[in-house]
């Protein structure tokens, strides 16, 4: 028994190791020639390499059967490796259980309204474009082509009277890759037009193929907010051969580009201080020169920002990029997330002072499959006190 309890621990923690390394990967500016091999072999090794010693071993897999195996110069890193992988029980499984959603670290507590929407009863056109997309929407489970939409009544320290019951549509990562049918976003954002936000704010990752520039402005066009649409790019338009392309293509439909920007912007008559951040896909120069004085509400990509908004007293930060994890378990949550903080923010709402931070799921991704994470609108109301 003691023997099958510490092979599992060791599963397990090896199991976390490789994938706390999966998640920090995409987090970092590195060249994709870099960073698709690093992804594989973590989720390689995080998965062959105890198919490996369960071959060898069984579940035997304590420190003296390997010494008969292997010389002893690999002996000694696999020791040292053993002695890692249990440590990292500490300093990756503690901070990991205290992020889970269920403990609420963190976390604001809103009142929300959630709706699921079939979006293949909203549209005429067929929705997959594609034979993977076909192939994967038919899994049992998926949900992309579920829309939650979601409405939070968000509470905002320092959030001035007057903007008490601000409207905001929130999109992210809509991942224009020519395997999704246009109507699905343009459907989207007739729901969000629906609710009459006030603005709207989209956090990046608009498009994966150059060949779907043209669907933009048929797609983004129709978005009504009479303060404005704002938007910032990620991770996957910096792949584009002209992230500039999709810029123009966003500006041309009525959007304003925040990336790498502060605007002092008037909404209902309180003058508020608007940033985007692109960091660390796009240089990221603007110093807040106004955040003291007035509201100050960010566009980011990703919450890894968060560190940046907090140190530049941003009030509210509004972000993506995590994808929820594209799946979560029940009670556990989000186990991956591309993110150097893990799956701490795959999505969600949490206030870390000064700053308030929603996450989104986003609505797309370049992998097709969504388990027990649907797809997410998100409208949020602004509160200035915490609702009962």
């Amino acid at each position: 028994m003691f023997v099958l309890i510490s092979s599992l621990t060791f599963l397990i923690a090896h199991f976390g190791l490789w994938i706390a390394i999966y998640n920090r990967v995409n987090g970092y500016h590195l060249p994709r020639r870099i960073v698709k091999p690093l992804m594989k072999s973590s989720l390689a090794l995080a998965i062959v390499f105890p198919i490996y010693l369960l071959a060898e071993n069984g579940l035997s897999l304590g420190l003296p059967e390997w010494g008969s195996i292997f010389s002893w110069q690999a002996s000694w890193l696999l020791n040292s490796y053993f002695c890692l992988v249990y440590s990292s029980y500490l300093w990756l499984g503690v901070p990991w259980l205290l992020a889970r959603p269920l403990l609420r670290r963190n976390w604001v507590e809103t009142r929300r309204t959630t709706r699921t929407i079939a979006m293949k009863t909203k549209v005429n056109s067929e929705l997959a474009l594609t034979s993977k997309c076909r192939w994967f929407s038919k899994i049992p489970l998926n949900q992309i082509f579920d829309l939650s939409v979601e409405e939070l009544d968000l509470p905002v320290p320092g959030l001035p009277p007057k903007l008490d019951g601000y409207r905001i549509a929130h999109l992210s990562d809509v991942h224009l890759t020519g395997d999704v049918d246009p109507s699905f976003t343009r459907q989207v954002i007739e729901i969000a037009n629906q609710w009459k936000p006030e603005c709207y704010a989209l956090t990046g990752d608009l498009i994966d193929n150059e060949a779907c520039l043209s669907w933009m402005d048929p797609i983004f066009r129709d978005a009504e907010a009479p303060d404005g649409r704002f938007f910032v790019l990620g991770n996957h338009d910096a792949r584009m051969k002209s992230p500039e392309a999709i810029r123009s293509s966003m500006v041309s439909a009525g959007w304003t580009d925040l990336g790498g920007k502060e605007l002092s912007i008037s909404f209902r008559n309180e003058r508020v201080t608007m940033i985007g951040n692109e960091a660390p896909w796009f240089p990221h120069t603007v110093v807040p020169t106004s955040t003291k004085d007035q509201f100050c509400m960010m566009l980011s990509h990703s919450p890894d920002q968060i560190r940046w908004a907090r140190q530049h007293q941003v009030h509210l930060m509004i972000a993506g990029h995590t994808h929820g994890g594209q799946g979560r378990l029940p009670l556990i949550g989000p186990v991956l997330s591309p993110s150097i903080y893990g799956s701490r923010f795959a999505s969600g709402q949490f206030y870390l002072a000064p700053t308030t931070m929603h996450v989104t799921r986003g609505l797309s991704g370049t992998r097709l499959m969504r388990i027990n994470c649907r797809p997410e609108l998100s409208l949020l109301t602004l509160r200035s006190d915490h609702p009962n």
